[in-house]
């Protein structure tokens, strides 16, 4: 067995959070007055549940049947009696989903029209004794300046738009989509795309993860971390024809990066492919970085194997 895959660490991306002044929802560029998704399931929120409730709406949406009563314990913390918010993106994932956060009217506005709902969190009562509560927005109209939403008791709760911005403000506008690996955010982009479905190789769900860097190779063919995602995902699901070829592709964009030659190279020797095995290990080498001494390894141990069958 030579040395293990390396993964492409994408830089940590948090959202950027331009505050907008409290009022009405700006008003859409682009795209329809007004917009509602029919279809999303309403789960009335016991007392503090609004967590899982809210994730179990979004969820069941995305195709994946689980009651609120199924996530309480992935996402409620009884000492805070609510979610946090890295719960529920933990949650969403560990149910093979991508948890895509935003930021912002006009991509909550963007994603309601692309037939998104988006979990919002806001605050209910004062910045100084917060009441913090998750709902689901499935719908807006501009014209008549609403916001509707699943919303602790009720369904199709509507709010005026400032009322709304008002209290999601308090949160610094943060949403969550809770999407299909095959499905890509209406305004989605590729950095942070391919950071929630890494999210995904993290949980442990390799098949979800490989279908949501299909999904970004589908837009982004030329994405290096995608090919590199796609490769380590098949890999772990044992598809070895398809892990090679992602990490060949990747090595043809980045033929100065050692990280797919490493790749390539290991899954070579599983294939049985010693002698281009241990060509990709040297070209590993021969290029260096900070993963030198991986690639080191990788050749030693290929060199071993060889020596070992003759």
């Amino acid at each position: 067995m030579v040395a293990g895959l390396l993964f492409f660490v994408l830089p940590v991306l948090l959202a950027s959070c331009s505050l907008l002044p409290a009022g009405p929802m700006p008003q859409k560029q682009h795209g329809p007055a007004k917009a509602m998704i029919e279809g999303v399931p309403f789960f009335a929120q016991e007392e503090f549940q609004c967590g899982p409730a809210s994730l179990a709406m979004a969820l069941n949406w995305s195709g994946t049947a689980l009651q609120p009563a199924d996530l309480i314990a992935e996402v409620y913390t009884p000492g805070l009696k609510g979610s946090l918010q890295s719960a529920m993106v933990s949650s969403a994932r560990r149910h093979g989903r991508v948890a895509y956060p935003i930021t912002g009217s006009e991509a909550l506005l963007a994603e309601i029209s692309a037939g998104h709902p988006v979990i919002v969190l806001v605050n209910l009562s004062f910045s100084w004794y917060p009441k913090w509560h998750y709902a689901v927005v499935i719908g807006y109209d501009q014209q008549q300046g609403r916001v509707i939403l699943h919303s602790g008791r009720n369904a199709g709760e509507v709010l005026s738009s400032r009322v709304f911005m008002n209290i999601w403000q308090r949160s610094e506008y943060w949403g969550l989509l809770v999407l299909p690996p095959d499905r890509l955010p209406a305004g989605g982009r590729e950095k942070e795309w391919l950071a929630a479905v890494a999210g995904l190789e993290k949980s442990r769900q390799w098949q979800a993860a490989a279908i949501g860097y299909a999904t970004a190779l589908k837009k982004w063919g030329k994405s290096f971390a995608a090919w590199m995602g796609f490769g380590n995902s098949s890999y772990r699901l044992h598809e070895l024809d398809a892990s090679a070829k992602a990490f060949y592709q990747a090595a043809l964009l980045q033929p100065d990066n050692g990280m797919a030659f490493n790749n390539l190279a290991h899954v070579l020797a599983e294939q049985g492919k010693s002698k281009d095995a241990l060509a990709a290990a040297q070209r590993a080498v021969d290029l260096g970085g900070p993963s030198i001494d991986t690639f080191r390894r990788t050749l030693e141990d290929i060199t071993q194997n060889i020596c070992a069958t003759k």
